[in-house]
C-alpha cells in the first residue's frame, strides 16, 4: 500500500523534521513540495545558512519553498501544486486555516506528547523537566487552535535518561514510522480521528536562555533534568567567583550517580571545554 504514489506538501525545518523524512523516504514516500524557513545567519562568521529540510531536499531534486510569512502569495502558489495531502513536523511558524484547507485529506501533524498533553512550544523538555517515566507521538489533524486537532494514532515511549536531543530524535523518527503506516489508510478513509479531551490539556512555555541558570546547592535531581532537558540549547550553566569577578559556565557533560549531579565537563566564559576538576583546581 506504502508504493502507491502519494502527492503530499512536506512543512518542516530543523533536524527533527529530517528525521521524519528520511523515515518517509525507506518506504517510498517522498514529498512533492517542502516548506521550509528562510536561510538564517548562523554560525561565527553568521554565514547564512539553509535549514537542515532545504538540504535534505535539494539532495533530491525535490522543490523548496521558504516563505518568509504565509501570506496571500504563498497561498496562491501552494494552491497550483494541486496535492491531496499536506504533513507538518516541525515546522515553526503558525499555520493558517486557508492553507490547511488547501488539501483534500487535510494537515497532519507530528506532535511529541501524548496529547492534549503538553501542547505548546517544549513539548520535548517539559516530561524531562518534570521528571515523567514515559512520553509519546501523538499524529493529529491541524485545526486554527495550537495542538487542539482531533487525534489519529498515538504512541508512548519511555523516556528511560535520555537527553532532549536523544529524546527528540527517537519521537520524530517514531512519528515518520508511524505516517507511514497511517498515511495510505487516512487517504482511503479507514481510519478517523478522534476529538481531544480538551479539558485535561496541559500547556508548555517558550524556553529562553536564561532557563538554562542552575543552582549547584539545589535538588541534584532537578539539575539532572535540566541538564538533559536543555542539553545543546540553551545549555545549563553557572555563575561563579573567580578572579577578578563573576564568570559564566556552561556544563556540557554530566551524569547523576548516587543521587548526586556530578559534573565532567565545562566550559568556561572565553574558554575552552575542560575538566570540571581540572577547572576548579586552577
Amino acid at each position: 500500500m506504502t508504493k502507491q504514489k502519494i502527492n503530499f506538501v512536506f512543512f518542516g525545518t530543523p533536524l527533527y523534521a529530517e528525521f521524519v523524512l528520511e523515515e518517509l523516504e525507506k518506504k517510498g514516500l517522498l514529498p512533492s513540495l517542502i516548506i521550509t524557513a528562510p536561510d538564517r545567519p548562523a554560525g561565527r562568521g553568521l554565514s547564512l545558512t539553509p535549514p537542515p529540510v532545504k538540504i535534505w531536499a535539494n539532495e533530491r531534486n525535490i522543490p523548496v519553498l521558504q516563505p518568509e510569512k504565509l501570506d496571500a502569495g504563498f497561498i496562491s502558489k501552494l494552491k497550483n501544486v494541486g496535492y491531496e495531502l499536506a504533513i507538518v513536523a516541525a515546522y515553526g511558524k503558525i499555520i493558517p486555516n486557508e492553507v490547511l484547507d488547501i488539501p483534500k485529506h487535510g494537515t497532519l501533524n507530528i506532535h511529541p506528547s501524548i496529547l492534549p498533553k503538553y501542547r505548546g512550544p517544549s513539548p520535548l523538555e517539559a516530561p524531562i523537566l518534570n521528571g515523567d517515566i514515559e512520553t509519546g507521538v501523538s499524529i493529529m489533524l491541524l485545526d486554527e487552535e495550537m495542538d487542539h486537532g482531533p487525534i489519529i494514532v498515538q504512541e508512548k515511549i519511555k523516556i528511560n535518561e535520555l537527553n532532549k536531543e536523544r529524546l527528540g530524535e527517537k519521537l520524530f523518527r517514531l512519528g515518520g514510522k508511524m505516517l507511514v503506516d497511517i498515511i495510505p489508510q487516512w487517504i482511503h478513509g479507514e481510519i478517523e480521528a478522534r476529538v481531544q479531551k480538551h479539558e485535561e490539556a496541559s500547556y508548555t512555555k517558550k524556553i529562553t536562555k536564561q532557563d538554562g541558570l542552575v543552582d549547584l546547592n539545589d535538588d541534584p535531581k532537578i539539575n539532572w533534568q535540566k541538564f538533559r532537558a536543555y542539553y545543546k540549547w540553551p545549555v545549563t550553566f553557572f555563575f561563579i567567583e573567580k578572579n577578578p569577578g563573576q564568570i559564566r559556565v556552561k556544563i556540557t557533560e554530566a551524569e547523576f550517580k548516587n543521587n548526586e549531579f556530578i559534573i565532567k565537563k565545562v566550559i568556561p566564559e572565553g574558554k575552552k571545554e575542560i575538566n570540571y576538576d581540572q577547572f576548579l583546581n586552577k
